[in-house]
């Protein structure tokens, strides 16, 4: 009985020492060939918990020979031991990065390497959890790395919760042409105040709102805003004019057919997407929940004032955009600018993005194109200005570069209206 014991004891104690010795192998190799992702994972909470190599990668790699055999770990590798994190992250927007991606038109029609790979906009919409299919594809066509959503914000191999909570971890998605985020908050009042904290010239504990403790507070991995990516909502504003105007981008963002004011597939498209919030009592959650985050700091009545400026702004660009696109409507409609094949409707079509003529490069609309921008750049500037406290972004790079594109288009719309006069 004794001498059994000893027996399985020795053997445990010999499988162990194989299962090491691999694990060790790894790293004496890997040393040399990802020096960088080695050293990430020594300072890392993995390795403190002996979570090692084959945990996520598998054993079927062993040597150069076998490279393909290392498995990629998805997000459901990470939910075995993070599965509140995981559960939260199913619910939140940027689940829907990858969905949202290829729902858009304009990404079958640019290259894949900007869509797909890790550059352009696939290098950040890579995140939300892909179906079996969906990952067969992308490894078929050389894009072994886009498999995981967690290493986006927390980068591999160290994975590390601080390098997550830290604004600057935003960054490399949320700023740019369509969605300055980083710029508008970096540059407020609550971005100096953060950056003269990590300085040392406020006292550890003074109020310095980041992104996360705003969008992802308490840990959450459940993101979502009021508003929503597009600034559009259901039901439609009470307010008359407003409700005409949203009416008006809705059928640009071809949500509704422009000539019977009924919604088309792309509703529910974008509904399933989560890029606007479907109801009242959606708006409503999603305003609270902002609302409880701001008392943090201030008074419920500051916040919700500020709140509802962010809204009466957002109103105000509408009734410039929607005059714009009036505009370019009419020379559709007119036959001055011709219907490109791609488009279900001869109208703007903002999902196209700066692709104005859809599939095809020559001959684009110069005039879509500064509609395009007055929507996705300076539109976002004017209202995301508003609600991220940052006034130069409100007005100068929102407001008024609005004002200017509209003045932009309708001389661009009076000269193609005389020229095609002349030519008929």
């Amino acid at each position: 009985m004794k001498k059994a014991f000893l027996g399985l004891i020795l053997s445990v104690l010999l499988m162990g020492g194989v299962a090491w010795a691999e694990e060790e192998s790894c790293i004496v190799c890997h040393t040399e060939t990802t020096p960088g992702q080695v050293a990430d994972w020594r300072v890392s909470a993995h390795a403190e918990n002996e979570i090692t190599c084959s945990s996520c990668h598998g054993e079927g790699h062993v040597s150069e020979t076998d490279v393909a055999k290392a498995a990629f770990p998805d997000e459901h590798v990470c939910q075995e031991c993070h599965a509140e994190q995981f559960e939260s992250f199913t619910h939140g927007k940027h689940n829907y990065g990858w969905k949202s991606l290829n729902a858009l038109p304009i990404t079958h029609v640019e290259p894949d390497e900007l869509m797909e790979g890790g550059r352009g906009c696939g290098g950040c919409h890579n995140m939300g959890i892909k179906t079996a299919e969906e990952k067969a594809d992308q490894l078929a066509k050389g894009h072994r790395y886009q498999n995981n959503s967690c290493d986006e914000c927390h980068t591999r191999h160290s994975f590390s919760k601080k390098e997550a909570q830290d604004p600057r971890a935003c960054q490399q998605c949320h700023m740019g042409y369509d969605h300055p985020q980083w710029e508008m908050w970096s540059s407020s009042k609550h971005g100096a105040r953060w950056f003269a904290r990590e300085a040392g010239r406020l006292p550890e504990g003074a109020q310095a709102p980041t992104c996360q403790e705003c969008h992802l507070p308490d840990g959450t991995h459940s993101n979502h805003t009021a508003w929503g990516f597009i600034g559009v909502r259901l039901p439609l504003p009470e307010d008359p004019q407003w409700k005409e105007d949203q009416i008006t981008i809705l059928k640009a963002l071809g949500v509704l057919d422009p000539e019977t004011g009924k919604p088309t597939a792309r509703l529910e498209l974008v509904q399933s997407v989560d890029m606007l919030r479907s109801t009242k009592e959606d708006f409503d959650r999603e305003r609270e929940t902002m609302i409880n985050t701001c008392k943090k700091c201030h008074s419920e009545t500051y916040a919700r004032t500020q709140l509802e400026m962010g809204d009466s702004m957002l109103q105000k660009a509408d009734v410039l955009l929607a005059k714009a696109i009036r505009i370019v409507a009419g020379l559709y409609k007119d036959g001055i600018i011709e219907k490109p094949e791609d488009y279900a409707f001869a109208y703007p079509d903002f999902l196209y993005f700066l692709r104005t003529n859809g599939s095809e490069i020559d001959g684009m609309s110069h005039i879509d194109q500064v509609l395009f921008k007055m929507y996705m750049k300076h539109r976002m500037r004017t209202y995301q200005g508003q609600f991220h406290v940052n006034p130069d972004y409100a007005y100068w790079y929102g407001w008024a570069q609005m004002t200017n594109d509209l003045g932009e288009i309708e001389e661009l719309a009076k000269l193609m209206r005389a020229t095609h006069t002349q030519k008929h």
